[in-house]
């Protein structure tokens, strides 16, 4: 019998068991490790379906209104219906939030077009796959908030229905890899010349106290963090122009940063090796964070 390599045995004690999470899928609330999806479900075979992410904070889902608005609006775009209604569905989120005993961090739910045969078009009267689970993570009290993130930018090779918060994501997953191997937390996706969006993020940039952002269309997502940060802005008088922007204006701007579902709001730093501003938070994005704060940790504790 071979000798096992030396330190092998000595890594087996140190090993802390795992806890097995309780996820959803079809009906059923299960460990991890049961949920079981057949290999002739549209969603491994096509990426034929959409997701949704929502923040949790103090053991509450925030941000609900707006969650379900874009949920259903991607549904329509690929001619799928839910397959619960709003009540069940916060009921689902309600009770993975409990069993796995999520304070802080968020929730994934993924909805497909069912399991079938592999043809491309679409199956009748197959049942919709849904499933959904919870994570932990530091959101309210995130230190890159006070630190800031650096930005390398990269082409935008994504499909041109952007507007669908779709399960295929292979674009996004490329231009993650490429962002990683250059040491960035996130990138800027490149497209005509233009930012779209981050590749799992909003982008703004602010320049005399204005900010900018790209107009929406089938070229990014609908953001939830850009439409509350929209209405924030509204309610105290801050400027917002909706608009094309390049690197090379990003790079000349006083301020950036990015939001999404469970950041909330992060100061950008860097982008391509060179700082923002004075390469470091400053303040436009500091009192945007603390209004987005403020907003969610009074509709947890409501």
């Amino acid at each position: 019998m071979p000798k096992k390599p030396c330190g092998t045995i000595s890594l087996l004690f140190f090993l802390e068991p795992v806890m097995s999470s309780i996820v959803f899928l079809n009906g059923d609330f299960c460990k991890e490790e049961d949920a079981k999806v057949s290999i002739f479900d549209r969603g491994y075979l096509f990426g034929d379906g959409i997701y949704e992410v929502v923040p949790v904070i103090n053991g509450k889902v925030i941000d609900k209104e707006p969650f379900y608005e874009r949920f259903n609006a991607s549904l329509s775009k690929i001619s799928l219906k839910a397959p619960y209604c709003k009540a069940e569905i916060e009921t689902i989120l309600d009770t993975l939030i409990a069993k796995n005993d999520v304070v802080e961090g968020g929730i994934y739910m993924q909805v497909t077009r069912g399991v079938a045969p592999r043809e491309f078009y679409f199956p009748e009267n197959t049942p919709t796959t849904f499933m959904a689970f919870t994570f932990k993570k530091e959101i309210i009290k995130n230190p890159l908030a006070e630190k800031g993130v650096k930005v390398v930018s990269c082409a935008d090779i994504r499909w041109k229905r952007r507007d669908i918060k779709s399960i295929s994501l292979l674009g996004q997953v490329l231009a993650k890899e490429e962002v990683h191997q250059k040491g960035a937390y996130e990138g800027w996706m490149v497209e005509d010349g233009f930012v779209t969006e981050g590749t799992s993020s909003a982008a703004f940039i602010v320049k005399d106290g204005v900010i900018i952002t790209r107009p929406l269309s089938n070229a990014i997502l609908p953001s939830i963090r850009r439409k509350l940060l929209m209405e924030y802005t509204q309610k105290n008088n801050i400027k917002v122009e909706e608009r094309l922007f390049t690197i090379e204006e990003a790079l000349n701007a006083d301020e950036a940063f990015m939001a999404s579902a469970t950041i909330f709001v992060l100061p950008i730093i860097e982008i391509d090796g060179k700082p923002i501003g004075s390469g470091k938070p400053g303040p436009m994005v500091k009192k945007l964070r603390e209004m987005y704060v403020e907003a969610a940790l009074k509709e947890a504790n409501a």
